[in-house]
C-alpha cells in the first residue's frame, strides 16, 4: 500500500503535464509551503483528489458558539474559501474563514494582520468543529476500542494461547509491561499506571501511522500538532505530580544539600519539574511533524522542477523516508510511553532512609 501511494505521487506529475502539453505559461505557480502548511496543518474538509479542475472533497461539520448561540453546518458552505473572502450566512451571523480560522465577518473586515488569530476571541466565535484531526483522533479511538474489546472476548472464551490478533497484540502489551513500566516504576506499583502507559503507546502509535496513509480517511497530522502533543504532555505532568510520594516532594522542596544552596537548587529542581513534559510535548511534536515535511519537500521537487528526470529520484528518496518514518512512529510512541514511565517512576520511588 504505501509503495503504491509513493508510485502514484511520484508519476502523476508526468500523466498532468502529458495532458496539458508540457505545461502552460498561464498555470498557478506551484507553492510548495503552501502544500506542506496545508497538510501538515488542519482543516474542516479532506480534500480527497481533484477531479476536471473541481476539487472532491469530504466535509466535516462546523460547531460554533456564536453571538446567537450554537451554530451547526456543513464545512462546505465555504466552497473551499480560506482567505476570507466568502461570505457564510448562518443562524443570523456572517462568518468567513482565513487560514482555518473562522471569524464574524464584519470584525475580521477590521483586523489587521497582527490580530487575525484563533487566540483572537473577540473576533471569532468559539469553535467545537469535528476538524480533520479531531476525525482522525475519534478514529483511532474508535479502532482502538474495537481491537482491545475483541482481544478482551477472546481471552474469555478461551484459556489457551492466544491466537490471530491477540496473538499479535499480546507481545506489545507484554512489552510495555515488562520493558518500560517495570523497570521504571517498580514490580509492585506498575500495575496502577498499565492502562496509561498501554493507552498513550498504542494511541501515539495508530495515530502516527495514520498521518503516514496519504488518502482519505487517514493522512492527518494529530502527533504533529502541538496541541495534541501538549495535552499528552500535560497528562503524564498531572499524574506525576498527584502520585508523588513525600519523598518525592521533599527531595525538590529540601533537597540533600547544605542549605545555603537551596536558593539556587530549589528554583531548579521546581523548573525540573516543568521541563520534563516540556520535553515529551516537543520531542513528539518535532520529530512527527519534521518526517511530513521532509517527504512532503521531496514529493513538491517533482512539481518544482516539472522533470520527468526528477521523479523517479524523488520517488525513491520519498519510499526510503516513508519507510524510515514507520520505524519512527513505533520509535516515538516507545519513546514517550518510556519517559512518562521514568517520571512516574522517579515520582512513586521509595527511599531507604537510614
Amino acid at each position: 500500500m504505501k509503495l503504491i501511494a509513493v508510485l502514484i505521487f511520484a508519476f502523476f506529475p508526468l500523466i498532468v503535464l502529458a495532458d496539458n502539453g508540457g505545461g502552460h505559461d498561464d498555470e498557478k505557480e506551484f507553492n510548495a509551503s503552501e502544500l506542506i502548511n496545508g497538510h501538515i496543518g488542519d482543516s474542516h474538509e479532506f480534500h480527497i483528489a481533484d477531479w476536471d479542475g473541481h476539487p472532491i472533497s469530504f466535509y466535516l461539520p462546523v460547531i460554533l458558539w456564536t453571538d446567537n448561540g450554537l451554530t451547526v453546518f456543513s464545512s462546505e458552505k465555504f466552497h473551499h474559501d480560506n482567505s476570507g473572502e466568502h461570505v457564510v450566512e448562518v443562524n443570523g451571523e456572517k462568518l468567513v474563514r482565513e487560514n482555518e480560522i473562522i471569524y464574524y465577518a464584519d470584525k475580521y473586515s477590521k483586523l489587521s494582520e497582527d490580530e487575525k488569530g484563533a487566540f483572537n476571541f473577540d473576533a471569532r466565535p468559539l469553535d467545537f468543529s469535528i476538524t480533520k484531526l479531531v476525525f482522525s483522533m475519534l478514529l483511532s479511538v474508535l479502532l482502538l476500542f474495537i481491537l482491545f474489546t475483541a482481544v478482551a472476548r477472546s481471552y474469555k472464551k478461551s484459556d489457551k494461547a492466544p491466537k490471530g490478533l491477540a496473538g499479535f497484540l499480546e507481545p506489545l502489551v507484554l512489552f510495555v509491561r515488562d520493558d518500560i513500566a517495570i523497570p521504571n516504576i517498580g514490580e509492585k506499583k506498575h500495575a496502577k499506571f498499565m492502562p496509561y502507559l498501554l493507552t498513550i503507546f498504542f494511541f501515539i502509535w495508530v495515530n502516527n501511522i495514520f498521518g503516514l496513509i496519504p488518502f482519505f480517511p487517514f493522512s492527518s497530522n494529530l502527533t504533529g500538532n502541538i496541541f495534541f502533543t501538549f495535552v499528552l504532555s500535560f497528562i503524564t505532568f498531572a499524574i506525576t505530580c498527584f502520585s508523588g510520594n513525600k519523598d518525592y516532594w521533599k527531595h525538590i522542596l529540601t533537597p540533600p544539600v547544605p542549605k545555603a544552596l537551596y536558593p539556587i537548587m530549589v528554583p531548579i529542581e521546581i523548573i525540573g519539574i516543568f521541563t520534563k513534559p516540556f520535553a515529551l510535548m516537543i520531542r513528539l511534536f518535532a520529530n512527527i511533524t519534521a518526517g511530513h515535511i521532509i517527504i512532503l519537500s521531496l514529493i513538491s521537487l517533482i512539481f518544482i522542477f516539472k522533470s520527468i528526470f526528477i521523479a523517479p529520484v524523488s520517488g525513491a528518496f520519498v519510499l526510503f523516508m516513508s519507510v524510515l518514518e514507520m520505524l519512527v512512529a513505533a520509535l516515538q510512541a516507545y519513546v514517550f510511553t518510556l519517559l512518562s514511565a521514568l517520571f512516574i517512576g522517579q515520582a512513586v520511588a521509595e527511599h531507604d532512609h537510614h
